[in-house]
């Protein structure tokens, strides 16, 4: 869970929290339905457009 954390507030940096947490939130939860961390990560990177869910 850390390395999400971590890569929220990079990413809170450069976009906004509330971009940020939605994004992390999303990783979190396709995490818990099994996904592993990178594929999630993936997965919720693919769901952006123009920096927007």
């Amino acid at each position: 869970m850390e390395p999400f954390v971590q890569y929220g507030l990079r990413e809170a940096r450069y976009t906004s929290f509330e971009h940020a947490l939605r994004e992390v939130a999303a990783i979190t939860y396709l995490m818990g339905r099994g996904y592993d961390p990178g594929t999630a990560h993936q997965i919720v990177e693919s769901w952006e457009v123009n920096e927007r869910f």
